[in-house]
């Protein structure tokens, strides 16, 4: 196991012994530790080689042992042990909105409630609102969040389930006996939320491509199985459907299982009208129901499929029967950003607050992935529990990072690193940091992060006078949403994007998977008033740098090019870009 992964299962240990209601002193132990370990600055295994772990603040003997036993092997007897000496239905608590260890232990304490189920019967019984530190508007948001639990169950977000749907994908295509395949679905449309993974195959041997999917890696059970079908259950919960399909057929059951329902609908009225029939085994000459394969009409791709319907081809991001098929008719469709088109990410975090990489770390890895630029915005100081940044550690951070731009220069590197903040929006909607101090920096990204709860006219208000800062680059996470997790705050976001408009800032598509925020829905809109997008990984680790891939699918699916968002700029460009509010202030 690497540092990050060492540091999670002792965040875990940590969580769970809270959970059994241990001795407090140990429980802080396993916190700390997990954060001694993520904030190392080499790598762990250098330092239990060098036999230095238990120099570390914090780190005795027994964490030293138990550390060293992780990183070697990847397993734990403790970590099991206890694992399984806690009900997994206290775990499952964890999973509700606004309840933590220590409340948890209270609730299991004064009313042996040990699962989900036990939980939702107290609260409608009204004996959670009695409760020291609970309360009747605890209790209504406790049943709130185990509803929105409920229907979530089977719902799962897009990073995982791309990240998934790719391995099956990579199998089904090196199999010898399959022509073509790909996703389908909400998936294949870049839905944020999707309920399976639909995959779909061509094949004149279908049976034997059959066969080898339900025995792939990571299947956990064989739901149903047929000549040409099959369902699975993956360990990690998902369901994945697979189709296969002969050759000549695969162009139209990929438009068809793709989808939406709304945009196939249109599609199969528009062949009626000319006197076709589209279903998903081809496109037919005729109106009459028909699988005759010598009435098919000779159909290779999809868009020939588009082509024959007197329209241009439509990327499946945005097959959701909103105004794609009025467009595609008047000719061509813009053209699309693609994830290459970006030069690094405006939001991003390192171990000087809640992130886990060093400033060395981050430029080397934007180097190795050919970036131009990445920008460290650690979080400002009321962000407490990130370990956000007073002033005095903005500058400091802000004078390493441009003596590590002079080591980058004299290399010969193209990557630099932008200075930067992530600063909070207070209540009313001013910053938590002075505007003298954000005006040294390279890029300022103001988010919400405490009282999400405020009603729409508020929250509304608090963004624009953010947005009206100059300066402000960026308005961050636009609705504090976190997918099946946290239902976004009230916002007036036309509202917010009109303000946006008129003071020249830009607002944030965060790439992150729980987030993926500014919602797709919204960027026709803010496109129109000329609002620029900025996709950002809002990154905390090395891995999170492939979030802006997952970005780009949703930024397609709101209709936007490359021209559209600022972080396709190289760097020359992209610092005009930022001083040009600050300029039209006077700054």
């Amino acid at each position: 196991m690497n540092k990050d992964q060492v540091a999670e299962v002792l965040q875990e240990i940590g969580t769970l012994l809270e959970l059994q209601g241990e001795n407090p002193f140990k429980t802080r132990a396993y916190l700390n530790a997990a954060r001694t370990i993520g904030r190392l600055e080499e790598p762990l295994e250098a330092v239990i080689a060098a036999g230095r772990l238990d120099a570390l603040p914090g780190i005795g003997a027994a964490l030293r042992d138990r550390i060293t036993e992780l990183a070697a092997t990847g397993r734990l007897a403790y970590y099991e042990e206890l694992k399984a000496a806690v009900p997994a239905g206290l775990q499952a608590l964890l999973e509700i909105p606004g309840l933590g260890p220590r409340k948890i232990k209270a609730l299991r304490d004064a009313l042996g409630i040990e699962s989900v189920a036990q939980l939702e019967q107290a609260c409608r019984e009204g004996r959670v609102a009695g409760l020291a530190g609970f309360g009747a508007k605890t209790q209504a948001n406790l049943l709130a969040g185990i509803a929105r639990r409920q229907s979530y169950a089977s719902h799962f977000r897009l990073g995982p389930a791309l990240a998934a749907a790719e391995t099956l994908q990579a199998a089904l295509r090196a199999h010898p006996d399959v022509i073509r395949c790909d996703t389908a679905g909400s998936l294949r449309r870049c839905r944020e939320v999707i309920g399976d993974i639909d995959l779909l195959a061509s094949s004149a041997r279908p049976a034997r491509v059959i066969a080898d999917f339900i025995r792939q890696p990571g299947v956990a059970k064989v739901l149903a199985r047929g000549e040409t079908k099959a369902s699975v259950l993956l360990e990690s919960g998902m369901q994945a459907d697979l189709r296969v399909v002969r050759d000549a057929e695969f162009p139209a059951a990929l438009l068809y299982f793709t989808g939406s329902k709304e945009h196939n609908v249109v599609l199969r009225q528009r062949a009626l009208e000319r006197g076709l029939r589209l279903n998903e085994y081809g496109l037919f000459r005729s109106r009459a129901e028909t699988r005759d394969p010598r009435r098919r009409l000779p159909c290779p791709t999809e868009a020939e499929i588009f082509a024959r319907l007197g329209l241009r081809y439509i990327p499946p991001e945005l097959r959701e029967d909103r105004g794609e098929i009025p467009a595609a008719e008047q000719g061509p469709l813009p053209r699309l950003i693609e994830w290459t088109d970006l030069q690094g990410s405006l939001h991003n975090h390192s171990n000087w607050s809640d992130g886990q990489q060093r400033l060395e770390e981050i430029a080397r890895l934007g180097r190795e992935l050919g970036l131009a630029y990445w920008a460290v915005t650690d979080h400002s100081k009321s962000s407490v529990q990130a370990h956000g940044l007073e002033a005095r550690r903005v500058r400091q951070q802000t004078r390493e990072i441009a003596a590590l731009n002079e080591q980058l220069a004299r290399e010969g590197a193209d990557f630099r690193l932008l200075t930067g903040i992530e600063v909070d929006i207070l209540k009313d909607g001013a910053l938590d940091l002075p505007d003298d101090l954000l005006a040294e920096l390279d890029v300022v990204v103001a988010s919400v992060h405490q009282s999400l709860g405020q009603p729409e006219a508020e929250m509304t208000r608090r963004l624009i006078r953010a947005a009206q800062n100059p300066c402000v680059h960026i308005l961050g996470h636009l609705t504090g949403r976190l997918l099946l997790e946290r239902e976004p705050s009230a916002v007036d976001a036309r509202a917010v994007i009109d303000a946006c408009a008129e003071t020249g800032t830009w607002i944030e598509l965060n790439a992150h998977p729980q987030r993926l925020d500014l919602d797709w829905r919204h960027w026709p809109y803010a496109k129109s008033r000329g609002v620029k997008c900025a996709i950002n990984c809002d990154a905390h680790r090395a891995e999170h740098a492939g979030f802006l891939r997952l970005g780009a699918g949703i930024a397609r699916k709101g209709w936007l090019t490359r021209e559209d968002v600022v972080n396709t700029l190289p760097l020359d460009a992209l610092r005009q870009e930022l001083g040009r509010k600050r300029a039209r202030a006077g700054l």
